[in-house]
């Protein structure tokens, strides 16, 4: 068994993953994007003298139901892309870049909207996030690649235990 980032290195096979894999792995990214989203709202915010838990909060629920349905389909969409062949850093690189294209643009829109103003406070946001979340989803791709296909469903639906 290989541990920490030396596991993170590795190239794996892409297979078929289930729908199940996928919200399961949609469900821990919005987890762990959300909480950053919170925080970078609220340092943010705070920053610039306007500090609100409130308007973190709400961002931070409008992006997680939201981006899950975003991130659902851009993972299904690069699950075709990536079948059968060995992942590479460059390619998870790839798709990282890809979906912050995407997250950061829903981003902006949602915490202008939130904040009744389209001004630099949403584009701080948008921007710290980028680098934040840039970090975060690439190792979450890269843990979830080490992560045995079928091993998650059984955990969660097996009847033997």
């Amino acid at each position: 068994m290989v541990c920490g980032f030396k596991a993170l290195k590795l190239m794996a096979t892409y297979k078929q993953e289930s729908h199940i894999r996928s919200l399961l792995k949609g469900i821990s990214w919005r987890a762990i994007a959300t909480t950053d989203t919170i925080l970078v709202v609220l340092l943010i915010t705070c920053v610039t003298g306007n500090c609100s838990l409130e308007s973190a909060i709400k961002i931070g629920t409008i992006e997680f139901l939201i981006k899950f349905i975003a991130y659902y389909l851009h993972e299904r969409i690069w699950q075709r892309r990536l079948i059968n062949k060995a992942v590479t850093q460059k390619q998870t690189l790839q798709k990282t870049i890809s979906w912050r294209v995407i997250a950061t643009t829903m981003t902006f829109l949602i915490s202008g909207s939130v904040l009744e103003s389209f001004d630099e406070i949403a584009l701080y946001i948008a921007l710290t996030e980028l680098f934040t979340k840039f970090v975060l989803y690439y190792l979450h791709e890269r843990l979830w690649l080490i992560l045995p296909l079928g091993k998650i469903r059984q955990f969660f639906f097996d009847k033997k235990r």
